[in-house]
């Protein structure tokens, strides 16, 4: 088993910034000229998720407003007691949608349905550079 770690930085606006990057990890993945791997992408932070959407302006405002239904920006959170700093809905959001997403690389194509996009989703309430890391193993 062979491992390849890659990464690249994004800059954020928070507050449930959504950003497209699949063409980063397609960067990433295919300049290795793989034919079959397991590619993972995961995000450091407790703040910010990875997740797959059709990357589109209906769900750029679905996906929002259904997270306000869970967990409201401006509901009562211990976190916030405790630490004061306004964003336990965040680290609420990031938990729900999780830090990373697995796509397997089969004849040397990402296997990402049609109307399929990685997204990197933001929900700090400050702007932030987030690390992506794009494990490959194979």
């Amino acid at each position: 088993m062979t491992v390849i770690n890659e990464k690249f930085s994004v800059n954020t606006h928070g507050f449930t910034d959504i950003i497209d990057i699949t063409q980063k990890v397609k960067h990433a993945v295919y300049s290795h000229s793989l034919q079959n791997a397991v590619v993972q992408v995961y995000v450091a932070g407790s703040t910010v998720s990875i997740t797959n959407i059709e990357f589109e302006p209906g769900l750029l405002v679905d996906l929002p407003e259904a997270l306000e239904k869970f967990a409201p920006v401006n509901g009562d959170y211990h976190h916030d007691a405790t630490w004061h700093d306004g964003n336990g809905y965040s680290h609420v959001r990031a938990s729900i949608i999780g830090n990373n997403t697995t796509i397997p690389l089969i004849d040397g194509a990402l296997q990402l349905g049609q109307w399929q996009q990685i997204v990197l989703i933001d929900f700090d309430n400050k702007a932030r550079t987030r690390t992506v890391y794009v494990q490959i193993v194979f």
